[in-house]
């Protein structure tokens, strides 16, 4: 079966999740996850010293702001602090000192709150303005691979160039380079707001307006937020073949590869006999400037022990990938569930035994890096001896709740996604072209529904105009369901044609179901939600981050689930345990990973495309 969609706007694909396996020997341990490093720049040149139309100096607020971050800053974040303008005057005599005078107060290490406001405090504002000096040094001092991000605040435009600041945010943004600028203009003139959305949109950061120190206070901890949110893969090193014949084995667990042009990568996998496999492979694309020609694709195929094709091809794509959209291939294998007929073609595509799949970057945009990172998941769930109930068709029903905003800030990636507490609302600030994850555990017996109100922001008319998306994936990176409307400041809800978006409750015979909503919808465990706001189409710079509220129901009461077989004869294990009560490891299956990602989108027109055959 062939899906084919073409909506207005970019949907970055998102997908990020931790399948677990069984307990036994043979599970992996769960990744490690990093926020992306994180340098703050602060301009101290002279003019900070000036008076905010808010009270105090501008370099006051711009200390408040910094503390407002660190005070919110998650403990396992990397975050650093680099200066400019503190160590001369601004006389002509001093300035070819002044316009090296840049200092890194704190490394990108392991946040150390206490010391980072004793820095910032420490800061005396006298010098000159040498933001592309100040670039290269925050650069040098983050780590040499993987997402790395830069918060750069500045009250005014360059005034050492050369070098220019945009060169060396292009620089900075040379081979697939992934440092990410987000710029935030205090109280700028045209010139100076000019210059530093050159840097963002160079490297695919955001510029935001801090009109005063007021709004810097605002600004300044949400932009730093969203930089350390930037999409980091995770895993266990593996590096898969050209050939099956010498496939890396992995048994279920989450890894990190690196993915070329048009060159499938071959991996093992031994499904027991009766057993279901969830393989998927997601590529975060980095963020760039030729959006419109950025299309993308992932392809994934299913092979037998001895090579033979099984079959099984998905794939999936998107255009304007270089928006930052993190694409995901997904299969659920059930070949091993099939009896062997004796028939040597076919047979080693039935039947437990050992299988291959394949991922390839196979639709490859103009100017795209060389190689990504790839994050692969494998999970095994065994055959089972009880289904449990029958399958459910009726999507959730959805009440919107009740009762306070819960505050919460959003992953940048599947790994991080932040995980919601059940029914409620929830808070949070998406910036234009960024895209957010939450997870929501769902236990069998249990449906899911939710929407997302996208808040008022200032302005109307073009420079404000956005496609707004979500959607709903599996525990292993399945899309369930997508909505997508046009935002122009005003309110506005997604989805726009029904009170929520729904599934209905977990249940194993739901994969009996024709219809894919139905059957992709049987795996207790992790759910996530994606959220995007695209950048605006005429000034992204101009335009507010996008304040939303997630309300979530989650409906049902948890119930049992299938009885899965064990390897001992005459033994039976029961499903997952509710999400009430503790596993203890030994005789159950743990819940699988699943998740709520937002996701942010791009106006222009977008084609994705999902196959099977």
């Amino acid at each position: 079966m062939k899906r084919c969609r073409q909506i207005l706007g970019v949907l970055g694909v998102v997908g990020a999740i931790g399948l677990l396996a069984p307990a036994g020997p043979a599970q992996a341990e769960p990744p490690a996850v990093e926020y992306a490093p994180t340098m703050l720049v602060l301009d101290a040149s002279g003019s900070m010293l000036a008076e905010d139309p808010g009270g105090g100096t501008k370099m006051a607020a711009a200390r408040t702001a910094v503390h407002s971050f660190v005070d919110i800053a998650p403990a396992e974040s990397r975050v650093g602090l680099a200066v400019y303008g503190t160590g001369t005057g601004s006389t002509d005599a001093e300035k070819t000192a002044g316009c090296r005078d840049v200092s890194v107060l704190q490394p990108a290490g392991t946040i150390d709150k206490s010391a980072l406001t004793t820095a910032v405090d420490s800061i005396e504002p006298s010098g000159f303005t040498p933001i592309g000096t100040a670039l290269r040094t925050a650069a040098g001092a983050l780590p040499t691979e993987g997402p790395r991000s830069i918060v750069l605040v500045s009250d005014g435009l360059d005034t050492c160039a050369p070098p220019d600041p945009c060169e060396v945010a292009r620089e900075l943004s040379a081979g697939g380079a992934d440092i990410v600028v987000h710029t935030i203009g205090f109280g700028v003139d045209d010139e100076s707001r000019a210059q530093l959305t050159c840097i963002a949109d160079t490297t695919g950061g955001t510029y935001t307006d801090a009109a005063d120190g007021r709004a810097l206070e605002q600004v300044l901890p949400r932009v730093s937020t969203a930089a350390l949110r930037d999409y980091a893969s995770a895993g266990m090193p593996v590096e898969g073949t050209k050939g099956y014949q010498d496939a890396p084995e992995v048994a279920p667990g989450q890894y990190l590869d690196t993915l070329g042009h048009e060159e499938p990568r071959y991996y093992a996998v031994d499904i027991a006999e009766g057993a279901t496999a969830y393989f998927s492979g997601t590529v975060s694309f980095p963020r760039g400037e030729d959006a419109v020609r950025a299309t993308n694709s992932l392809h994934l195929r299913v092979y037998g022990a001895e090579g033979e094709d099984c079959n099984a091809f998905e794939h999936e794509s998107a255009v304007r990938s270089t928006d930052g959209v993190a694409l995901t291939v997904t299969s659920r294998w059930t070949g091993a569930t099939e009896a062997k007929d004796g028939t040597a073609r076919t047979d080693g595509c039935k039947g437990g035994g050992r299988y291959h799949f394949t991922v390839e970057w196979a639709g490859v945009a103009d100017n795209a890096p060389a190689t990504l990172p790839l994050e692969l998941n494998v999970a095994v769930e065994p055959g089972i001896t009880d289904a449990g109930p029958a399958a459910e068709h009726t999507p959730a029903p959805f009440t919107a709740p009740s009762g306070p905003v819960e505050p919460v800030t959003g992953g940048g990636s599947f790994n991080v996604a932040t995980a919601v507490d059940g029914s409620g609302v929830y808070g949070d600030t998406v910036q234009r072209g960024e895209f957010v994850f939450y997870k929501v555990k769902l236990d069998w017996g249990q449906g899911l529904a939710y929407r997302v109100r996208f808040l008022e922001t200032p302005g109307r008319g073009l420079d404000n105009v956005s496609i707004v998306t979500t959607t709903l994936y599996t525990p292993y990176r399945a899309e369930l369901a997508d909505e997508f409307a046009s935002y122009t400041g005003s309110p506005q809800t997604v989805p726009t044609n029904q009170p929520a978006l729904a599934i209905p409750e977990v249940r194993y015979r739901n994969r009996e179901s024709s219809a894919p909503e139905v059957s992709d919808n049987a795996l207790a465990g992790w759910y996530y939600i994606a959220v995007k706001v695209s950048p605006t189409q005429s000034d992204p710079g101009a335009a507010r981050p996008v304040p939303i509220e997630l309300d979530l129901a989650v409906t049902g009461t948890p119930e049992p689930g299938p009885t899965y077989r064990v390897d001992k004869a005459d033994e039976q294990r029961p499903g997952p345990a509710p999400v009430s009560e503790p596993d203890d490891g030994n005789n159950r299956l743990p819940l699988l990973g699943v998740g709520i990602a937002v996701v942010g989108a791009i106006a222009f027109a977008l084609v994705r495309h999902r196959g099977r055959r």
